[in-house]
């Protein structure tokens, strides 16, 4: 016999039951473990860490604010909070500006595909891993790194390098140094006089392929004549100042004669070091300009101080770019192609379909992935820590980084490496409830 049901159709209080069909406490019970996981770890550690930040190195003498007030104190965390606003303004910007490019560049190339695949592998690459490919990138030595063999090679074609770098003359050579690192003739020339322009300080390796042993030119007319080379042998021997048959000439040095100042001739050593001048550089002195020794072009300084932050940045674009891309690329496929069509249709160009159709209709992927890749780059630590070396680390510091060294290490101090923690929790506040609020706006549509 069941009991008997009010008019108004709905059970009496003791009898109702949950949404889900299933009494209260029985949901409690399934959700206890959860709840229990959770509290332990993150409820319990963000509570330890805000009670921690208020107390000083040792944990026992209460600090107050003053954790707090370190950090916007101290120069090297004051660099650390500034690099952290540069990662959220530039790298999910970059990122998802990349991304939208590529999803709208591929979506009607038959082989899209394949390259939405190749611009995606990096995502697969732990951070660890891309942290060491892009210290290697980035290595000083353009024999090592690919940026800066990529750099010099654009650079060289455009800007021939130097051809006898560190090359010198001795004090007894009569040669002197004549600022700019150039040398100049002790001594103005004559006509009809061989002069000897002798060098040393030049590697082997240096010395160009079909550089022929050095020659003097026959005395006479009315031309400067001359010789310009390597005043050494390998193995050693030879005479100071003279011509020695194993001695090397300094193919494709310059020379200019100089007169008041001024550039009066100019002339290339030929495969044996010999040269001519005109009858104009009679009573000149000789100059070799210090184009001839300037240190060859090594390339950029990637991970110096001014630019490694932009370079571990770049290293973040190039693994994040593709899973923006992927977001962004499954968002364009499902816009309504009337809409698309219909802007064609009344004229307007592909510019502007991009850009008054394509990208608002859009814009709730790109809120997703921007919002996503802010709360992905403040706690960014693996690139900086792994592609920044020791000494420019202070520079390319990151919080997360920061709260690493001041929480471990023999000089740690907890409460600051807490205080730390704190602000960091309170900056991806602020983006979690956009996103939740976007969330939610986007529910009710």
């Amino acid at each position: 016999m069941t009991a008997a049901v009010p008019a108004g159709g709905t059970a009496p209080p003791a009898q109702r039951r949950s949404v889900t069909g299933t009494r209260k406490l029985v949901a409690a019970l399934f959700l206890l473990p959860a709840l229990l996981l959770l509290g332990a770890l993150v409820v319990y550690p963000i509570g330890y860490s805000v009670h921690r930040s208020f107390f000083d190195q040792s944990g026992e003498g209460f600090a107050g604010f003053g954790n707090y007030v370190e950090i916007f104190t101290d120069d090297t965390i004051l660099t650390a909070v500034k690099n952290n606003m540069v990662w959220v303004v530039l790298a999910p910007t970059v990122a998802t500006a990349l991304g939208l490019i590529f999803a709208v560049l591929t979506e009607r190339v038959r082989w899209g595909t394949a390259f939405k695949l190749i611009v995606f592998m990096p995502m697969a690459i732990s951070m660890l891993a891309a942290g060491i490919i892009f210290r290697l990138v980035y290595e000083q030595d353009p024999d090592r790194g690919v940026a800066n063999a990529v750099w010099v090679g654009v650079h060289d074609t455009f800007a021939e390098s130097a051809g006898y770098p560190g090359a010198r003359p001795l004090a007894a050579h009569p040669l002197r140094a004549a600022g700019g690192g150039a040398f100049v003739t002790k001594e103005p020339v004559r006509a009809g006089t061989p002069v000897r322009l002798p060098l040393v300080g030049v590697a082997a390796p240096r010395m160009p392929d079909d550089a022929r042993p050095a020659a003097v030119p026959p005395a006479g007319g009315a031309e400067v004549t001359g010789t310009a080379w390597l005043d050494f042998a390998k193995g050693g021997g030879g005479r100071l100042n003279a011509v020695d048959a194993r001695e090397l000439g300094l193919k494709g040095l310059t020379i200019e004669a100089v007169r008041d100042g001024a550039v009066v001739a100019t002339a290339t050593a030929a495969a044996d070091g010999t040269f001519t001048l005109p009858p104009e550089a009679d009573g000149a002195r000789l100059r070799l300009p210090g184009e001839n020794f300037r240190e060859p072009y090594n390339g950029v300084d990637w991970l110096g101080p001014s630019l490694v932050t932009p370079a571990v940045i770049g290293s973040y674009v190039w693994m994040w770019a593709g899973f923006a891309m992927v977001l962004i690329a499954a968002g364009l496929a499902g816009l309504p192609r009337e809409l698309l069509e219909a802007a064609r249709v009344d004229g307007a160009n592909e510019w502007q379909v991009f850009r008054r159709v394509t990208v608002p209709l859009l814009a709730p992927v790109l809120a997703v992935v921007l919002v996503t890749l802010m709360i992905n780059v403040l706690k960014i630590f693996d690139l900086v820590f792994i592609i920044a070396p020791g000494s420019v680390q202070d520079d390319a510091n990151v919080l997360a980084l920061q709260l690493y060294r001041s929480s471990f290490g023999t000089d740690a101090h907890l409460g600051v490496g807490s205080a730390i923690s704190v602000l960091l929790l309170l900056l991806v506040i602020p983006v979690m409830l956009f996103n939740i609020r976007r969330i939610r706006k986007e529910a009710r549509r």
